[in-house]
């Protein structure tokens, strides 16, 4: 039994050198490249006129590709820039209205958190939390990040008030103290 079990391994240790010197070997002979015009190929047309290239290996990266309806403006020209593309009237309006809804919900939010901010920064003196009558540092901490998170917020309220204008709606922000 003994010699069984070690003839067999034997005989998978012999075939697992052999499967595994076997691709070395098979792509030890350089694979011929041919140029055919502007194309790179290791199976040649006849009829491309294909010329073989001396030395290694070739690397071609391909650029981005044109697509065809986007190349050519309906009119012929390039007006209004690179990739400019005229929108209809509805659809233009279709998606301001969609820019809205999504700037007000935004607004809301920003508006929210503000709203939470405020309360929990306290004009200036959050309420301590436990740790931190023991860890003064801790405190101070939270209060700077308080006052950079409501800042944050702020800017953003700001910024989609701003947006919201551009497009012609009216929001009104709540007020609170500024840190």
């Amino acid at each position: 039994m003994r010699s069984i079990l070690f003839y067999f391994v034997r005989c998978m240790a012999l075939m697992g050198l052999a499967l595994t010197a076997w691709p070395a070997a098979a792509t030890s002979e350089p694979q011929r490249i041919y140029r055919c015009g502007n194309a790179y190929t290791n199976q040649p047309d006849p009829a491309a006129n294909c010329k073989p290239l001396a030395g290694g290996s070739v690397t071609v990266i391909e650029g981005t590709r044109v697509q065809g309806a986007q190349a050519v403006s309906p009119a012929g020209t390039n007006s209004g820039g690179a990739g400019a593309a005229k929108v209809e009237g509805s659809e233009q309006r279709q998606r301001d209205a969609q820019a809205q809804v999504v700037l007000q919900a935004e607004l809301q939010r920003a508006q929210q958190q503000q709203t939470e901010l405020l309360r929990e920064w306290n004009n200036g003196e959050p309420e301590r939390r436990a740790d931190e009558f023991r860890q003064p540092q801790k405190y101070q901490d939270r209060v700077a990040q308080l006052r950079a998170a409501l800042q944050r917020t702020q800017a953003d309220v700001a910024g989609l008030q701003r947006e919201l204008a551009r497009l012609g709606v009216n929001s009104v922000a709540p007020t609170g103290a500024k840190p």
